[in-house]
């Protein structure tokens, strides 16, 4: 499929050549357009494409696209496009952040990560909107930012929408895409749902062939909704794939008996302690709590980087998710006195530390950083990144071939036992976990996991028998 440019010079802009699914997104006629559904699907060149079309053969038009982060539409849009456009048909305003065609139309970039960013698009006025990766947006922003969409002009009004499961408005793309469940003002016959997968991305898998691959080695959620592009699998248990005793059904197929597998240290997370190697490291990651529980936790990590939990120090009461309200002073007091007197520690160097980034604000008087650093207690900031590190914690907690995990937890490890097992999935924020449980302990393995990110292996396949509401998987394989 090519087009030309009309009414610019005599330069012929050669398009490029869409997948038979990023057709049917470009020749779209219905107001509110999603794309997408799962990672690779080509979405990001779908929306160069079409941003790109309107404005050579619509002369005048104006074009937003958007995305949470400035980053990433340098990376994902302006960039490539800088390259696809010539200076004679479209020139790029840095100070603008925009493209201006010579035939009078534009495509303006916008992003928003937070509330104020909403302020760029006030009194606005667009003829087409690009919301790419929309899932990360938070509702409230993708409505204020639709808002947009007007102009005196006869050009028909559209707004285009790449989604994938997950994100901040997973439940409203859902709900207007998948389920088709419309509320007052909300027009069924304004709505199309375009279902792109890798696999419809043949110049992907031609550059990437093991593209795919890396999608299965993922946990099984993830890869679902990632690979196949599903929207219902986000409920239940977070850490699902954590195992306080050997699993018995992957016990069974590798021929072992679950005693044997838990003296092997196989096909579980939770192990008896064991006298740690000198040559081990020793680490510490921290969560601070007041109100709420602090944790601290202990590791050694061996000389293939498989980490191990020592211990947990947490300030929980006897009622679940209820701080003792120590102060700073009075945690890192505790915290000095144990790495003095306990037979783990006691004389070993601790080689580093990472903590909640938050620790280090002294916006009212001595941070806890600096608490801590009174005591002999050295922290660097933990990666805060969620979604990343949980699936640095997940990649961790996956089997090899021979039922290893690269994390195990001492059986001792009673914080980490009890709250891994309760974590459940974000209703709101549907890759993340439900924040208003008790995640103080996931948390800072969180950070310790990013502290040493590590590649995911290829996973023991397992079936999963998963709703799936557009019949896309209908009669096939899972």
């Amino acid at each position: 499929m090519q087009d030309r440019v009309s009414g610019m010079s005599k330069v012929q802009l050669i398009l490029g050549t869409p997948s038979d699914k990023q057709i049917k997104f470009l020749e779209a006629k219905t107001k509110h357009i999603g794309f997408g559904g799962a990672r690779g699907g080509g979405k990001s060149w779908a929306v160069q494409d079409k941003a790109k079309r309107l404005c050579l053969n619509y002369p005048g038009i104006k074009v937003l696209i958007v995305r949470r982060t400035y980053p990433e539409l340098m990376n994902n849009h302006i960039m490539p496009l800088q390259d696809a456009l010539p200076r004679s048909i479209a020139r790029y305003n840095k100070t603008e952040k925009l493209f201006k065609f010579m035939n009078g139309s534009i495509i303006k970039f916008g992003y928003c990560n937070n509330d104020k960013d909403l302020d760029q698009y006030q009194g606005a006025e667009y003829d087409v909107i690009f919301l790419d990766e929309a899932t990360q947006l938070q509702e409230m922003w993708t409505k204020k930012i639709i808002a947009c969409l007007r102009g005196a002009n006869s050009f028909p009004k559209r707004i285009y929408y790449t989604c994938n499961p997950g994100g901040a408005s997973h439940g409203y793309f859902k709900r207007l895409f998948i389920d088709k469940k419309y509320e007052a003002g909300e027009d069924p016959a304004d709505y199309t749902f375009i279902q792109s997968l890798v696999t419809d991305n043949k110049a992907l898998m031609a550059a990437q062939p093991d593209y795919i691959k890396q999608l299965e080695s993922l946990p099984p959620k993830i890869r679902e909704a990632w690979l196949y592009g599903r929207w219902d699998i986000f409920e239940g248990q977070f850490f699902e794939d954590f195992r306080d005793t050997p699993d018995i059904d992957l016990c069974h197929k590798a021929g072992v008996t679950p005693e044997e597998a838990l003296q092997q240290r196989r096909f579980t997370h939770v192990i008896e302690p064991f006298e740690i190697p000198r040559g081990w490291n020793i680490m510490r990651s921290y969560d601070f709590g007041y109100n709420k529980p602090f944790s601290l936790g202990y590791w050694a990590i061996d000389y293939d980087g498989v980490l191990y939990r020592l211990m947990d120090v947490y300030g929980c009461t006897q009622t679940p998710d209820e701080g003792v309200k120590w102060t700073p002073d009075e945690q890192f007091k505790h915290f000095s006195e144990i790495e003095r007197t306990h037979p783990w520690l006691k004389g070993r160097k601790i080689v580093d530390s990472v903590a909640d980034p938050a620790i280090w604000d002294s916006s009212r008087g001595e941070s806890i950083y600096e608490t801590a650093y009174r005591y002999g207690i050295y922290f660097s900031p933990g990666d805060n990144e969620r979604i990343a590190g949980w699936m640095q914690v997940h990649y961790r907690l996956q089997f090899d071939e021979n039922g290893y995990p690269r994390m195990y937890f001492f059986s001792n490890c009673k914080a980490a036992r009890r709250t891994l097992p309760l974590m459940m999935y974000s209703e709101t924020h549907p890759e993340d976990l439900d924040t208003k449980l008790e995640d103080h302990c996931p948390d800072e393995i969180r950070y310790m996991c990013m502290s040493r990110p590590i590649k995911p292996i290829t996973p023991i396949e397992r079936k999963m028998i998963l709703s799936d509401p557009l019949d896309q998987f209908k009669n096939k394989p899972i």
